[in-house]
């Protein structure tokens, strides 16, 4: 029997049913954790974003406009947060150069922190704006649609699709200034 609809639970929620957040909990704080996860590189920060994240839902569960998935709402909300707290963090201190920002991360599902590229781009994102961070992330680590990430980041699609080209830019000038990649000119 396949598992009921987000929209249950929500309904179920707003109807006094605790225990049906719980369920929308459950089935989507692994993909708000890794998102901020990937943004902050901090599991303690990831961990904090993720229940700000899950307490705002709670709250503010009567404005959700159902003309959109609640995973992408619930993004926008955990995309937000994380970028919140990495201007935040950023204010009291840099990005150390030599530090090397891969960490083992605690769901065996993440596989492409095994191999050395996928850690070479995942340290050269620490280097790029939170903002062009956040769109990499969201389309190739998190498979979001153009529409998706533009609901996410509160931007039109267009705009998606342009920063998204200045973005990947700007990860193969960080892959080849840090010496990850070879260039193939």
């Amino acid at each position: 029997m396949p598992e009921p609809d987000d929209e249950i639970f929500i309904q179920q929620c707003l109807q006094g049913d605790r225990e049906a957040f719980g369920m929308l909990v459950s089935r989507h704080q692994r993909s708000v954790f890794n998102v901020a996860l990937r943004m902050t590189k901090s599991y303690q920060e990831a961990q904090d974003i993720t229940q700000a994240v899950f307490i705002k839902a709670y709250e503010n569960l009567a404005s959700y406009d159902t003309r959109f998935k609640f995973f992408s709402w619930i993004y926008r909300m955990a995309v937000n947060e994380a970028l919140n707290n990495v201007k935040r963090s950023r204010r009291f201190e840099g990005l150390d150069p030599e530090h090397d920002y891969h960490t083992v991360l605690p769901t065996p599902e993440i596989d492409f922190e095994e191999n050395e590229m996928s850690r070479n781009i995942q340290n050269a994102l620490m280097f790029m704006k939170v903002d062009y961070r956040a769109l990499i992330i969201l389309k190739h680590l998190q498979g979001l649609s153009y529409e998706e990430i533009a609901y996410v980041m509160e931007i039109p699609e267009k705009t998606v699709k342009s920063r998204l080209f200045t973005a990947r830019q700007m990860l193969k000038e960080v892959l080849l200034k840090r010496g990850y990649v070879e260039n193939d000119r």
